[in-house]
C-alpha cells in the first residue's frame, strides 16, 4: 500500500567513489546488481522503498558517470550508460529506473546550463547528490494552472503540483519543468529545486502494480523559493537539435531489456530444477522438452536482437553529441526509437515465456515471478511504441525527421 504521509528529504551521502573508466562502471554495476537481487522481490512484494540500496548505488559512483571529463566525472559512452542500466534491471526493475530522470536531468545541463550552473550541479552529482524530477502535469493546459515560475519582490518562485514523480522521494534535487510568462508568451525552464526547501511536499502515493519501489508519486510547491542560478532555459533544449531526448529514451529502452533479461535468467533456473516435462514429450527433464527449447531459444534471440539494437543505438547518440546538428540527432532519436520497440516486445516475450515455459507452479506468491511481468509492463507504456513505428517509417519513407519532444 502506499504511504500518504509526507516523505521526509534524504540525508546528505556519502561522497561516492570515482569511477574513471566505462570498464570501471561496467563492474561496479554487477557487483551491485548481485547485492540488489537478493532483496528484490521482497522489496517489490511488501512495497518497502530502497533508501539503503540507493545510498549504496550512489556511493558506488554510477550515478555520476555521465558527469564530463572536464568537470571531472567519467563522461562515459551513452552504450555503457544503458549496459549499466540493463545490468541494474535485470536485478531489480524499479532500482534501474529510479536514476533515469537523474542522468536526463545531466544531460540537459550539459546542453543548455551555463558554465558556472554545470561546475556547480556537476560537483553537487560527484559529492553524492541525486537529482529527481517533477515534469508530468496533469493535463492543464492553462496557465494559471500549471506549475509555475514567477518573481515577486526581486525573488523567484515555484508553485504547483506535479504527478509521476520518479526518483523525487531520493532525491536531493527535484529538476521541476515550470512554465513562466514572458512578453505574452509561455516559455519552458527546469528549475532545480532542493529536496529540503521550505513549501516542497512529497507523497509517496504512487500505485501502479508494476515498478512499485520507484518513489513516481506526486509532488506539491507550494511558493517555493529558488535561486535564479538553479533555473535552466528548457524550451531552446527543443527548437534546435539536442540530444537530451535520444539520450533519456535509450535509458528506457535498457530498463525494459533488463527486466527482461532478468526474466529470462529467472526462466533458464526454473525450468532446470523445479519446473516438469509434459507428458507428450517423453523426456526425464523439463530442459529437454523440444518444444521448450524452441520457445527459449527464441526467447534468447529476441533479446539479443534488443541488446544489439541499444548498442548500436548508442554510438549514434555518441556521435550526435559529438556533433549536433539535424541529421546527427534524428538518426540518433530513430536508432534509439527502433531499439525502444524492439526492447518492449523482447522484454514483454520474456516475463510471459517465464511462466509459460516453467508452469502453473511458477505462479506461486512466494516466488513473485510476476513482478518481471509488471515491472516491464508498466514501464514499457513509458511512451507508446506504436508512434515509434510511425516515426521510424516516416523517416525511412518519407525522409521525414522525428520530431524534437524528448519522447521518441
Amino acid at each position: 500500500m502506499t504511504h500518504l504521509a509526507p516523505i521526509a528529504a534524504p540525508a546528505p551521502s556519502r561522497v561516492p567513489t570515482l569511477l574513471r573508466s566505462e570498464d570501471a562502471a561496467i563492474r561496479a554495476a554487477e557487483r551491485l546488481a548481485e547485492d540488489f537481487a537478493t532483496g528484490a522481490s521482497h522489496r517489490d512484494a511488501d512495497r518497502v522503498l530502497p533508501w539503503q540500496e540507493l545510498d549504496r548505488f550512489t556511493a558506488s559512483g554510477l550515478w555520476a558517470i555521465t558527469v564530463p571529463k572536464e568537470f571531472g566525472g567519467a563522461g562515459v559512452s551513452a552504450g555503457t550508460l544503458a549496459r549499466v542500466t540493463a545490468i541494474v534491471g535485470a536485478a531489480d526493475g524499479s532500482l534501474s529506473q529510479i536514476p533515469q530522470n537523474h542522468f536526463y536531468a545531466l544531460e540537459v545541463l550539459r546542453v543548455g546550463a551555463s558554465e558556472a550552473q554545470k561546475r556547480f550541479f556537476y560537483g553537487r552529482v560527484l559529492a553524492g547528490d541525486r537529482l529527481g524530477n517533477a515534469l508530468a502535469e496533469i493535463g492543464h493546459k492553462d496557465f494559471k494552472r500549471r506549475t509555475r515560475l514567477f518573481r515577486e519582490g526581486g525573488k523567484w518562485f515555484v508553485d504547483g503540483r506535479k504527478f509521476y514523480c520518479t526518483g523525487a522521494i531520493y532525491a536531493h534535487w527535484i529538476p521541476t519543468l515550470v512554465a513562466a510568462e514572458e512578453d505574452g508568451k509561455t516559455v519552458q525552464y527546469l528549475a532545480f529545486v532542493p529536496r529540503a526547501a521550505a513549501g516542497v511536499v512529497i507523497h509517496d502515493d504512487w500505485d501502479g502494480f508494476g515498478q512499485r519501489v520507484t518513489g513516481s508519486g506526486s509532488v506539491s510547491f507550494d511558493r517555493v523559493e529558488i535561486d535564479p542560478d538553479w533555473i535552466i532555459p528548457f524550451t531552446t533544449s527543443f527548437e534546435s537539435p539536442t540530444t537530451i531526448g535520444p539520450l533519456a529514451q535509450i535509458i528506457h529502452a535498457a530498463i525494459d531489456l533488463g527486466i527482461g533479461q532478468g526474466a529470462y535468467a529467472e526462466m533458464l533456473r526454473y525450468v532446470r530444477d523445479r519446473a516438469r516435462p509434459w507428458l507428450d514429450a517423453r523426456v526425464e527433464r523439463a530442459a529437454d522438452d523440444p518444444l521448450t527449447l524452441e520457445q527459449v531459444g527464441n526467447v534468447r534471440l529476441r533479446l539479443r536482437a534488443a541488446e544489439a539494437l541499444v548498442e548500436r543505438a548508442g554510438r549514434l547518440v555518441d556521435a550526435a553529441q559529438a556533433d549536433m546538428n539535424e541529421e546527427t540527432v534524428a538518426a540518433a532519436s530513430i536508432a534509439v526509437a527502433e531499439a525502444r520497440i524492439l526492447c518492449t516486445k523482447a522484454g514483454l516475450l520474456a516475463a510471459n515465456k517465464l511462466f509459460e515455459l516453467s508452469g502453473t507452479s511458477s505462479t506461486t506468491a512466494d516466488d513473485n515471478f510476476d513482478r518481471y511481468w509488471r515491472n516491464v509492463r508498466t514501464h514499457t507504456l513509458h511512451d507508446p511504441v506504436r508512434w515509434k513505428y510511425q516515426a521510424v517509417g516516416q523517416y525511412y519513407l518519407n525522409g521525414r525527421l522525428p520530431p524534437r519532444n524528448g519522447a521518441i
